[in-house]
């Protein structure tokens, strides 16, 4: 009886859909005959509005290439942006079919594996409490076609379709899109290679620059590594202002100490930092002021430009227009030379301009040798001490060398634990208030004490023997000797030169 009566109500809804598909004909083609076209317009316009209000879901597709030889660059911002969000909510799990690769379009070499997408899966993203699910498709296209063979492969044309709720469409135009461009963007220049550039004549010659040092191992003092680090976050940051202000977005930086004290180093931590490529300038190789104009023009954004050691590089003599000119050399060539002003008109001159987002680094041993012109702020607007090893440098050089301790961050990473203290501190930080040790020194120290522990470890058997405690207490035991060993000898020089005088 049960499924009679289903058969009967099935018979009568057939018959209903079929009188009103039978209606919607009659109507159409008694609109067709009697309506003018107007009235025919205007009833299509508000047949295609109400489906379209009835519909709540909107969509986006984007394609993997624009036209038939042009690539379509959000289409690899949004697969560089999906495949960062799988990592971050763990969607890898969830997908049963996921597309692997190396590379990006624009870097082949790397070795990267890039985890993504595969055809039919679908991916909810979720931006400022509006979902979005996500998933990637083809479209067939002909073997022969132009966009086929533009692909350099048969099959289909990827493309990205992405449905939300019809009230969050000015949020995915105006906001979401750009979003995901910017991270994409972000995500790339921190994966990228970084470059430095060496001048050779009047043309810059590239290397990779694989430097490891970062803020977090650089040996100095927290409150002098973190003004740096704030100067350079406010840097980035302000495009609008310094063009609110009608200044070349550009920042310049002296750094100054004695040899050894870390200069170099913090210019790799700022580049590995911001993601900046650098370039090196050797001035002594650069003929006149034709030839350094060529080379800084020659330069990218977001960039660092290194000139070390710039009072001993070149003769840059401090200006005096009350001095007589030289007399002029027979050769034109030894007379055009790389001047003081040739270089103050790009670092502040109206040949700053032509760049963006730009960081200029001086390093010198003796700052009282150069020209105050060069100092003073809108050249050189940030100078940074580098000075001894301190009490606090000398503890992140232990926490590099010799901190073996760690704990799992998750299951690829871990994380060192710091020494904080050890009975040995008291005795050292007094030797360093009265030895001038730079941190390359004490690092030198560190290293060697370090490579006498692994070697002695190799040779002992018992578990007690590699105790961590005792470990520090030969290697810090090492380095007390090491300071009084300097101690010793700057007293030896000093009482030297004093007998000097007194002869």
């Amino acid at each position: 009886m049960a499924s009679s009566s289903i058969y009967e109500k099935g018979k009568e809804a057939m018959a209903m859909a079929t009188s009103v598909a039978a209606t919607v004909m009659l109507v159409r083609s008694l609109a067709n005959e009697l309506l003018p076209n107007e009235a025919r317009d205007m009833l299509s316009y508000g047949l295609a509005n109400l489906r379209a209000r009835m519909k709540w879901r909107h969509s986006f597709s984007i394609e993997q290439t624009d036209g038939p030889y042009s690539s379509n660059y959000l289409f690899y911002h949004v697969k560089t942006y999906l495949a960062s969000r799988m990592e971050a909510v763990g969607a890898t799990n969830a997908l049963q079919h996921l597309r692997l690769s190396i590379g990006t379009m624009d870097d082949e070499d790397t070795d990267k594996l890039i985890v993504s997408m595969e055809e039919g899966e679908e991916m909810v993203d979720v931006y400022e409490g509006a979902e979005f699910r996500w998933c990637l498709y083809s479209h067939d296209v002909p073997d022969d076609s132009i966009i086929s063979r533009s692909l350099g492969r048969r099959g289909g044309k990827l493309y990205y379709h992405v449905t939300f709720h019809k009230k969050h469409k000015a949020k995915a135009l105006s906001g979401y899109i750009d979003y995901i461009i910017k991270t994409a963007k972000d995500i790339r220049d921190k994966e990228r290679p970084l470059t430095m550039y060496t001048n050779d004549d009047s043309d810059w010659t590239p290397e990779d620059f694989c430097h490891p040092s970062n803020f977090a191992t650089l040996a100095m003092n927290h409150a002098l590594k973190k003004s740096v680090i704030d100067d350079l976050e406010k840097f980035i940051t302000r495009k609008a202002f310094y063009k609110r202000i009608g200044k070349a977005w550009k920042r310049g930086y002296l750094f100054y100490g004695p040899p050894g004290t870390g200069k170099s180093s913090l210019i790799a931590a700022m580049a590995n930092y911001l993601r900046f490529d650098l370039y090196y300038l050797e001035l002594t190789g650069v003929e006149n002021n034709s030839q350094l104009r060529k080379l800084l023009l020659g330069m990218t954004n977001k960039s660092i430009l290194v000139i070390e050691d710039i009072d001993c590089t070149i003769e840059l003599k401090q200006r005096d227009d009350n001095k007589k000119k030289p007399p002029k050399s027979s050769d034109p060539s030894k007379d055009e030379k790389v001047t003081l002003s040739g270089l103050l008109n790009f670092v502040d001159g109206l040949w700053s301009t032509t760049g963006e987002e730009r960081i200029i680094v001086f390093t010198t041993n003796y700052k009282e040798r150069l020209d105050p012109a060069l100092l003073r702020p809108g050249r050189m607007d940030m100078h940074v001490h580098m000075g001894y090893c301190t009490p606090e440098a000398f503890r992140i050089l232990v926490d590099n060398y010799l901190s073996k301790k760690e704990v799992p961050i998750d299951n690829l990473s871990k994380k060192e634990v710091p020494i904080d203290n050890h009975r040995t501190y008291p005795e050292i930080d007094e030797l360093l208030g009265e030895v001038a040790v730079t941190p390359a020194e004490m690092a030198e120290a560190l290293l060697r004490s370090k490579e006498d522990l692994d070697v002695a470890e190799n040779a002992l058997t018992s578990k007690e023997d590699h105790d961590d405690d005792k470990r520090l207490d030969v290697a810090l035991g090492k380095i007390v000797e090491f300071l009084k060993s300097k101690k010793e000898c700057a007293n030896k020089e000093e009482e030297s030169r004093h007998k000097k005088k007194m002869t």
